[in-house]
């Protein structure tokens, strides 16, 4: 049979595939092609490559990778160490085989010391009843007990839920959706819009204080007040509002709307 690098050579000169070809379609580096060409095993990682990459190469180039991975292990691979351990016979033949223990002993042994280990035991608890020392000193007295109660029941009184507190500021802003009359007083009695008129679309700035008075001479207003909107009640006349952190907009008195601002 041809040696097994020059068949592999031949093959692939034969079909003009260039080593960098077969690098790129085996995943083997070229270097350990060349190898397998040239026989130098020596230049592999071991035999167990040795088999793979050639099993590999060996398909690519549609040869019988069986036969050059067989003949590769009959002229290069070395016998393993059990393999070259010879068979101890007997006389006339017969293989020597090793006696084999019985267990019976074991388990004699095994059963004894269960049974030592049981009655000690056994001893170790009917000393712990008759020893009155013990059975003085396991009883929990009273005032342990007393003692306990009145901690679980102070680490549960600090328990309380905390209320969210309340608003104590509100910010205004009023949009006539026509044109209105406008007068906004705050807390300190301070008209930050004093009887003026806004026109339709327009607004007036964001203000913020404790409360709010508002005079309106028409319901065509929105106020932005609180996070929401309100509109104006349609009464057909001028109307006033106090608005307050959390509350929804008050109608003021007649009296009181008519003196915040002078028309």
């Amino acid at each position: 049979m041809p040696e097994i690098g020059e068949t592999l050579r031949e093959t692939r000169m034969r079909r003009r595939i260039d080593m960098t070809e077969v690098e790129a379609a085996t995943k083997i580096r070229a270097k350990y092609l060349r190898a397998l060409e040239n026989e130098e095993w020596d230049l592999l990682p071991g035999p167990t490559f040795v088999k793979t990459f050639l099993r590999t190469y060996a398909e690519y180039l549609e040869l019988d990778p069986r036969l050059l991975v067989e003949e590769y292990r009959q002229r290069f691979e070395r016998p393993t160490t059990q393999d070259l351990t010879p068979f101890r016979r007997e006389r006339g033949g017969r293989q020597r085989q090793r006696p084999r223990r019985s267990i019976g002993p074991f388990i004699v042994v095994g059963l004894g010391i269960v049974i030592v280990l049981g009655a000690l035991y056994l001893l170790g608890a009917l000393g712990d009843e008759n020893d009155p020392e013990r059975n003085l000193t396991s009883t929990p007295t009273p005032t342990a007990t007393a003692t306990a109660t009145p901690a679980s029941t102070s680490s549960g009184s600090k328990k309380k839920s905390k209320k969210k507190a309340a608003p104590t500021r509100v910010s205004v802003k009023i949009t006539a959706s026509e044109r209105v009359y406008v007068c906004l007083v705050d807390a300190t009695g301070k008209a930050v819009v004093d009887g003026e008129y806004i026109e339709k679309g327009a607004s007036t700035k964001t203000f913020r204080s404790r409360y709010f008075r508002v005079n309106l001479g028409n319901s065509s207003v929105r106020m932005t007040y609180g996070g929401k909107r309100y509109s104006a009640a349609n009464i057909g006349q001028p109307i006033g509002y106090e608005l307050r952190p959390g509350k929804k907009p008050k109608r003021l008195k007649e009296s009181v709307r008519t003196g915040l601002c002078a028309s």
